[in-house]
């Protein structure tokens, strides 16, 4: 079994890497199971004229690699847990409790998407008000004033999320009374640690998802010069998610840990008892 103790934030990410380099075989199994469709309907979009020809299938396939990307998340979590527990991760137990958690994770993630649409709308209002009265009256005092507005909002809106980080691992690791629960439950956890969750959070954006970014970008850029070299590279960026979205619910997972070790002495038996292994 793993020692479970608090951790920084280089020793969070360096356990996420070698849990994701040791079960390697695992996660990318996990991860053909759930993202295969949308991978191959967004490949075929890529391939059949791109966005623009097929926008209302571009939307159905985020819908559902949505939900993939949360049956994927459920079931790296059960292999993460089960490693730490020093149990041997099945295939077979990660995609049942992946199946088990995706209603529950779905509610959590409809409520997160309507709050961050709501906090970005009172924003984006406000703004909307306030920025032509400024600009009319010239003062750069004004303008200063408007600028540290806008960037408290921005704060506001990263301090809530941060806040929101850890309900996927709370609905998959927690016996809930309700989904919604889970909301409570992570600002609870996270108080007091909202600054390194966003240093966590900004590490894995570069990590994981800026080389998709890139990759697509390359792809983009190629297709103009080289159509097959940038069609070969967009189907590499498509396909990528289904390595590196497993990394992500590593560093997720041990951030939560983390996070319970240092508010409740969480340990091993208490993570047995919450899968039904002890």
């Amino acid at each position: 079994m793993a020692d479970l103790h608090p951790m920084e934030l280089g020793e969070i990410l360096d356990g996420a890497l070698t849990i994701f380099r040791r079960h390697l075989g695992l996660f990318v199994k996990i991860g053909i199971a759930a993202l295969w469709l949308p991978v191959a309907l967004t490949i075929y979009i890529q391939l059949a004229g791109g966005t623009e020809q097929h926008i209302v299938l571009f939307f159905i396939v985020q819908a559902i690699a949505g939900l993939a990307g949360l049956f994927l998340t459920a079931a790296a979590i059960r292999v993460i847990s089960d490693s730490y527990m020093g149990r041997p991760p099945e295939l077979r137990e990660a995609l049942a409790l992946g199946m088990a958690k995706i209603w529950p994770l779905f509610l959590v993630g409809l409520g997160k998407g309507i709050i961050a649409v709501l906090l970005f709308s009172a924003i984006g209002i406000v703004a909307a008000i306030a920025i032509p009265s400024i600009a009319s009256s010239g003062s750069a005092a004004a303008l200063v004033v408007a600028l540290l507005a806008g960037l408290g909002g921005c704060w506001f809106i990263v301090f809530v999320l941060c806040g929101y980080a850890v309900t996927t691992p709370v609905v998959v690791l927690e016996n809930l009374t309700g989904a919604f629960d889970a909301f409570g439950r992570s600002w609870d956890l996270t108080r007091g640690f909202k600054r390194k969750i966003f240093g966590i959070a900004a590490v894995a954006f570069l990590i994981i998802y800026v080389p998709i970014m890139v990759i697509g970008g390359l792809g983009g850029y190629f297709r103009l010069t080289s159509p097959v070299i940038g069609q070969a590279i967009e189907v590499l960026s498509a396909a990528l998610p289904i390595l590196v979205y497993p990394l992500f619910s590593c560093i997720l997972t041990l951030m939560y840990y983390d996070l319970r070790v240092r508010r409740e002495a969480f340990d091993l038996q208490i993570l047995g008892q919450q899968l039904g292994i002890t």
